[in-house]
């Protein structure tokens, strides 16, 4: 898809002023290129999708430095880059550094199974639906939006609860809104 050199410099511009609809259009425009770059590197759509988020995070925290001669695509891209680069340093160091037998490695991929309070509030049609569509997202993107928007968290409370700065919280909220309207949207087609 081809993007207009001045729109998409507009938006940036928007995006500088902090403009959270800016934002989302350079979310929606750039996920799939970034996306697509890390599972091609990593192999592991779990991998590529945590370092997209934290590629997000890092361009809208930073997007002040951004440099209009180059393209935002390969800025963006480039962050995400150095990301996956600096996770592979500390991984290898991690292994370097201690010693971990396999059994450590199981209890850190052992999914949190544990039942959602969500299912006690389906008390009308459309809650019941809601969640039903929100059950149709990652499990990480499940959370999110119910500590924002059922638990009514603040980004603040999210990120420490999460422990994740909240520049990547909010990345992963407008991340899980936009799917979710995808499947709502598919739902109701």
């Amino acid at each position: 898809m081809e993007i207009e050199p001045d729109l998409l410099q507009q938006q940036i511009e928007k995006a500088k002023k902090g403009k959270q609809t800016a934002f989302n259009y350079l979310l929606d425009r750039f996920w799939n290129d970034v996306y697509g770059f890390q599972l091609k590197r990593t192999q592991n759509e779990y991998d590529a999708e945590d370092i997209t988020i934290q590629a997000f995070s890092r361009a809208f925290d930073k997007i002040d430095t951004f440099d209009p001669k180059y393209t935002f695509k390969t800025w963006i891209i480039t962050i995400s880059k150095n990301i996956h680069v600096d996770l592979v340093r500390k991984k290898n160091a991690s292994i370097r550094a201690r010693t971990t037998d396999e059994e450590d490695e199981r209890v850190h991929r052992i999914p949190d199974e544990t039942p959602s309070i969500e299912d006690t509030l389906i008390t009308e049609q459309n809650l019941a639906q809601l969640l039903i569509d929100i059950k149709k997202l990652k499990p990480h993107y499940q959370e999110v939006i119910h500590l924002r928007y059922f638990q009514e968290k603040s980004y603040k409370e999210i990120a420490a609860q999460l422990q994740e700065p909240i520049n990547n919280v909010k990345v992963k909220i407008l991340r899980a809104k936009k799917l979710l309207a995808e499947v709502i949207e598919k739902r109701t087609s």
